[in-house]
């Protein structure tokens, strides 16, 4: 989880200085007051100098863009000609919000002539406005008082969307094995990726991996054996399978770093006999998602890529399949063959040996658990037509689970949307989503279609 970073830009007007110079005092001190509210919602803030020219604003936007902002905030501290900001706020790629606000709260016939002066911005805001959308410049607006309203609330949460926008947009997802044979929702070339996201993919065979195998009497395989006695319910589980999961998430784990991995994908259709590998590496995927990096199976570069950047905002996040609906309970039920992020558990993991008989290696050792219940949002990155993608929310309960759990050894979960489970599926595949999902807990609606919003995609919200 990382905090967003934001270039703080406050306009004004040159003609203010020249005639009224004693008036910035006030108006900086109300700047203050607005970046402090702002940096309480675990924000990091590059704040220019105060802009009035041309010259001014564009020295600003290449001090953001140096520092790699996720978004530039705009605050109008009086009115400021757009034609002075326009040029350098059309020309950047980086996100631009809005915060139409001003220092009084109440503006009325009581209120003294001089703090038309101080409260006049939003005419500013309206010249501004007016001339980005003329320029085909997109820009997220939010209104309201500073500290009356939630409108600080409001612009934290479309901060933390440009976070996600700028985190997808750079991402490096290893690949190991291709994507699945046949499977073809989810499927994006790397190219095209590259081109229409950014998303980077690095391909990696088995044999990039197999050299960085530790040895299995190394000190660093114990302390992965001891670590897993530790924090999981051993059930079933032989030294074997224990000592070849660990020396192969070890080297997973050693290829993540290595090459800057935010997130990868593994398929395991292209893990067989012949690979190198002691096994398969369920538990390090259920381990990485809960230390912040994206995974999705099969080869499914675009969810992987979707997981770990939503991991940047929230560590709650992890990758999914609905498997079965439940028309009985109005509910669908989530699982996958042995990967979960595992901080998301009610209660302690199960670990557990698994003889599956989709694999070719040596028997896994799996992290099982139910996924806790409370609040959250399913996201779903769809490719469509032309190269462009459509982003499906829907705000869901992960349910608890109070009957006998018969379901022990295996991953799983269910959700209830709000409306019924024939109407959500319906709409879901009308949507063109994909098989391959994540789950984020907690009220993250708002960011989630803000980001959607920010990198152009069509945002579909089943509700």
């Amino acid at each position: 989880m990382e905090f967003p970073k934001i270039g703080f830009l406050p306009l004004y007007l040159e003609l203010y200085d020249d005639v009224i110079p004693e008036n910035r005092l006030q108006m900086e001190a109300f700047l203050k007051k607005v970046s402090g509210e702002i940096e309480r919602r675990n924000i990091i803030i590059k704040q220019s100098p105060v802009c009035r020219k041309k010259e001014e604003f564009r020295k600003a936007v290449q001090y953001f863009e140096k520092e790699k902002v996720d978004a530039i905030l705009t605050l109008h501290l009086a009115y400021s000609p757009s034609l002075e900001s326009a040029d350098a706020l059309s020309a950047t790629r980086i996100p631009i919000i809005i915060l139409d606000t001003t220092p009084s709260y109440g503006f009325n016939c009581q209120t003294p002539p001089e703090e038309i002066m101080h409260n006049h911005g939003i005419h500013g805001v309206q010249d501004m406005c007016n001339v980005l959308l003329r320029r085909n410049k997109d820009f997220i607006i939010e209104a309201g008082h500073w500290e009356k309203s939630g409108v600080i609330d409001r612009i934290a949460k479309h901060i933390r969307a440009s976070m996600l926008a700028r985190s997808i947009s750079g991402i490096r997802v290893g690949s190991i094995g291709g994507a699945f044979k046949g499977m073809g929702d989810f499927y994006v070339s790397p190219g095209i990726l590259k081109k229409t996201i950014g998303i980077e993919t690095v391909d990696t065979s088995t044999e990039d991996i197999v050299h960085l195998l530790p040895d299995p009497e190394d000190n660093e395989v114990n302390k992965e054996i001891e670590y897993d006695n530790e924090n999981f319910f051993i059930k079933n589980l032989s030294r074997e399978a224990h000592l070849n999961t660990s020396i192969t998430g070890i080297a997973i784990r050693k290829w993540i770093k290595s090459n800057n991995l935010g997130a990868f994908t593994i398929n395991f259709s292209a893990i067989g006999k012949t690979s190198g590998f002691p096994t398969f590496p369920f538990l390090e995927a259920s381990k990485q998602m809960a230390n912040g990096v994206g995974y999705a199976g099969e080869g499914d570069v675009l969810t992987a890529s979707l997981v770990g950047s939503l991991l940047k905002m929230c560590p709650d996040v992890s990758f999914i399949e609905m498997f079965c609906p439940d028309w009985e309970g109005d509910c669908i039920f989530l699982s996958h063959m042995g990967e979960m992020n595992i901080a998301l558990t009610s209660g302690k993991p199960v670990l557990v040996e698994k003889n599956l008989p989709f694999l070719g290696v040596n028997n896994p050792a799996i992290a099982f658990g139910r996924f806790k219940h409370g609040d959250a949002v399913l996201v779903n990155l769809a490719p469509s037509v032309g190269g462009t993608y459509k982003l499906i929310v829907s705000p869901v309960k992960m349910l608890e689970v109070n009957a006998r759990d018969g379901l022990e050894d295996t991953i799983r979960g269910w959700f209830r949307a709000n409306i019924p489970v024939s109407d959500f599926l319906e709409e879901f595949s009308i949507a063109g989503g994909t098989h391959h999902s994540a789950i984020v807990y907690g009220d993250f609606l708002t960011e989630i279609t803000s980001f959607g919003k920010i990198m152009g995609w069509d945002v579909i919200n089943i509700h």
